[in-house]
Order: structure tokens, then sequence, then C-alpha cells
């Protein structure tokens, strides 16, 4: 059994034996990339060397093919790994493809069994390609602070799971975690968080900074500023952005649905275009998220309005526009992403119709895809309005039926989504994101043909070791055979 998740393509064993690796020789097409190609091996306890004369050092040859990957293959991030006969091959369409091959192979590695032992590797080819383009996690940094050391903690971990964007959850009614700068103002509503006590936010600098980190590892940071509900740390700064121009109190609960922008306030178009603009202006990637969900207070009309101008406002700025899946309340434009989180029968003509028009959606079903709820009732963190959910909920679903209707090519991707509203350190993050991240990334790149519970299972037990050496804690789950 290979340790490996997601599951590849394809996967042979030649009967060939393990590749011993007393030190490895990294050869990349540049230093950038051999850099974190040896931060994977040095991971698994390898040692790397330079020698290119000692015959005891196992070159990893590492080259840009067209041909790589799967027969048929198209998509850039297919990659093949060669492990065997004395050396170690990875070829790929693109770079991203090279760095998913060392991830592979970083997974493959046992450590040295005994002292003065060494790691090796199982003879094994694999050729492999993602199922879907997006995959990602989304995270909640408003409603407990988790600052730019952490966020860079859950970069390596959607990394090692060959994940591609990390969206951040950036503003909510508790804070406010990002500077802008034409409304500095906002800082003010940074110091604040669920239950109280000291928070704080992302400096331009700390955005750009953990933007070079995530871009280094092929992860883009999509930023969501959500509006124009969950609003509320806005509203305590700029009280004339609420109806009787009084600024609301700070908030430290829970509750959902009760803030909210008022379109026909001449206040509000201009807060928008500040935000979205300097956002658009700091954010590298193609993507703005403005959010749109649990709007309670405001009927449909309004609420298209304001659809129909944050998307505009972001394309304006050569962004692409993402709502939760409420936006297609709105008018949708195609190349619009939408994200699907909660069953709403209601909605489903509308999704199906906004498929139609030419939307796409991220799929982040609660009941699968909800890291945040508890894997058991008797669990002490999270929440349960999706219901719990345990590791094979996380892993035995299908995005192209989440959506009954829905066209299987209207599905962009999938994204897992962890809120932080009962998780207050990162020992608790990870052990909502671990082990169930793991399966949201299969269902994200492997083909259901492939795919099975067991084995992924026995797979995930595996990889533990390799998470206690990082330090990434995980809920022990009887589901597993540890």
């Amino acid at each position: 059994m290979l340790p490996l998740i997601p599951w590849p393509t394809e996967v042979s064993r030649p009967d060939a034996p393990a590749l011993e690796l007393a030190a490895v020789r990294v050869d990349a097409p540049d230093a950038a990339l051999a850099g974190l190609v040896s931060e994977q091996l040095a991971a698994a306890g390898v040692r790397l060397s330079d020698d290119g004369t000692d015959g005891s050092v196992v070159a990893f040859g590492l080259h840009l093919d067209a041909d790589a990957g799967p027969a048929g293959a198209t998509g850039p991030e297919r990659y093949s790994l060669h492990v065997g006969d004395g050396a170690i091959t990875a070829t790929a369409a693109e770079p991203v493809g090279l760095l998913h091959a060392a991830r592979t192979l970083r997974q493959l590695v046992t450590p040295a069994q005994e002292v003065g032992g060494v790691p090796s590797a199982p003879a094994v080819v694999v050729h492999d390609s993602p199922r879907y383009t997006w995959r990602g996690l989304s995270f909640d940094v408003v409603r407990h602070w988790f600052g730019p050391d952490d966020i860079r903690a859950v970069i390596d971990l959607v990394a090692a799971f060959k994940l591609r964007v990390l969206h951040l959850h950036l503003t909510d009614d508790q804070g406010w975690r990002i500077e802008i700068p034409s409304r500095p103002e906002l800082e003010k509503a940074s110091d604040n968080q669920v239950g109280g006590g000291t928070a704080g936010f992302l400096t331009v600098d700390d955005y750009a900074a953990l933007q070079d980190y995530a871009a280094a590892r092929y992860v883009t940071i999509v930023p969501e500023f959500d509006m124009p509900g969950h609003v509320n740390a806005a509203t305590h700064v700029y009280g004339g952005l609420t109806a009787d121009g009084v600024a609301t109190d700070a908030y430290g609960g829970i509750e959902v649905g009760f803030s909210r922008l008022w379109f026909d306030n001449p206040a509000t178009e201009p807060f928008l275009r500040d935000v979205l603009g300097d956002l658009a202006r700091m954010t590298r990637g193609e993507w703005l998220h403005v959010g749109g969900d649990e709007v309670l207070t405001m009927d449909r009309d309004e609420f298209a309005r304001f659809v129909e101008l944050a998307g505009r406002i972001v394309r304006e700025h050569g962004k692409t526009p993402i709502f939760w899946q409420e936006g297609a309340r709105g008018p949708v434009e195609p190349g619009t992403l939408l994200q699907y989180w909660e069953p709403k029968g209601e909605e489903l003509e509308r999704f199906v119709a906004a498929a139609h028009a030419g939307a796409r959606f991220i799929m982040s079903p609660g009941n699968h895809a909800y890291l945040d709820m508890k894997y058991t009732p008797e669990h002490p963190l999270g929440l349960e309005w999706a219901g719990c959910v345990e590791l094979r909920d996380s892993y035995e679903w299908e995005p192209a039926l989440v959506i009954d209707g829905l066209p299987a090519d209207a599905v962009e991707g999938v994204s897992a989504a962890v809120w932080t509203e009962t998780l207050t350190t990162r020992d608790e993050l990870f052990s909502m994101l671990l082990p169930r991240l793991g399966a949201v990334a299969e269902v994200a790149w492997s083909a259901p043909a492939r795919k099975d519970f067991d084995a992924f299972a026995a797979r995930t037990a595996a990889q533990a070791p390799a998470w206690r050496t990082a330090g990434w804690p995980f809920h022990p789950t009887p589901q597993v055979p540890w």
C-alpha cells in the first residue's frame, strides 16, 4: 500500500527493490524550484547533497516535457514520476507539475528504520493529472484571529495535498483583518474577535509577503470582503454606512444575518469602490470574493443591485468575482464563480439558470466540505448546523451531483472550508483540518472510479507519522486504522 493522498491517476509497481536514499542530489530547471523540491525531501528526512561524483548519492532529475502525465492528459498540472534503477526522474508539462511530483515522492519516502539507517522509496511509476483545476480551502481568520505565521502553516498544509487555492475570509461582523489604504479607519475594527480579546490584521506588506510565499508553492490567495451582510465591523467604524448614520456596537458573538449595507445610502458605493479597488490592486491572483451570504434583512431586488454593482466593480479592476451561492439571486455574468455551501431546495432552479448563463460553481457543501463541523456530537470543537461531518462524510460525495440538474461541466472545482467560531489555536485548527482535508483533496483530484474509502483510510493512517514529524496535530478518528 502506497501512502499517497490524493490518489494518482495511474500507479504501477515494477518488480524491483526499494531505492535507498542515503542522499539525494536535486537537478531542477531553476534554483527556486530546486529549493522547494529540496524542502520537500528534507521534510521527509532525506539528506541533500550537491556531490555529483559520490556513487551513493541518488540523482533526482526534474525536467519539463509536454508528454508527461497520463496518456491523453492535457491539463497543465500533469506529471510523471519514476523511482527505481538507482535514480528518480520527474517530468511535467509545467513547473507546478514538477513540484507535485516532489510532493508525491515526499509521501513515498519511508524514514530510516533504525539509528544509522537510511530512508528509502519504493520502486514506482506514477502518471498523474487532477480532475478539477479549482482545489482549495476557505479559511476564516476573522471569528478568531490567525496571523501570518498561522496562515503560512496552512499554506504548507494546503500545498501538501496539492491544493491550489487558499481563500481568506478577511471581513465579518466581529473584525476586519486586512489593511485598506484608502480606508485606514478600518484598522480600528481589527482588535476584536469572538468572545473578545486581542486580535489583529494583515498589513499591506503582510499580505504581499503571504502571496509571495503561497505563489512560490503554486498556491493562489483569494481575499474575501463579505458584503452586503456580515459588515458589522465596517459599520462599527463608519457609522455613515448605516441607515440612521449611527455606528453599530462592536460584536463578539457568533450569530449571523443581522448586519447589512444600504444600497441607496450615498456612502455605500464609494465604500465598496475603495475597498474592492484596494483589494484588487493588492491581489496578484485573478479573483476577488465578495461574499453575498446570509443577508437576512434585505429584499431580493436590493440584494440583486448589490450583486450587480460588486461584480461590475471587480471586473473594472480586471478581476473575476466570486460570490457565495446567494449570488445566483442577482444578475450573473459569464465567468462569475458561485461557491455552493448550503442545500437550499428553492434555489436549485436558480443555480441551474446561473450555470446556463455562464456561471461556474465551486462545491463546498456544508455536510461534506465544512471542516469546522463536529466529527461527532460529543466532539469539543466545532459547530453542527450542517450535522456532524466524519472522515467518511468528507470523502464519499460527488461534486457533479451536488446540485440536481446542474451540468457537470459547470463545476469549476471543490473547496473545503473551515470557520473559526470555536477554534482559537493552531493546534485546534489543524485537528479539525486533519485528516478531513485529505479527503476533500482526493474528491477534488481523483476520478470517482479510483476512490475507495477503506483504501483511503489505510493511506491516511500511513500518513500520520509524517504529520507528527511536521508538527501537524490531527483528530484520531476511529474511522482510520491508526
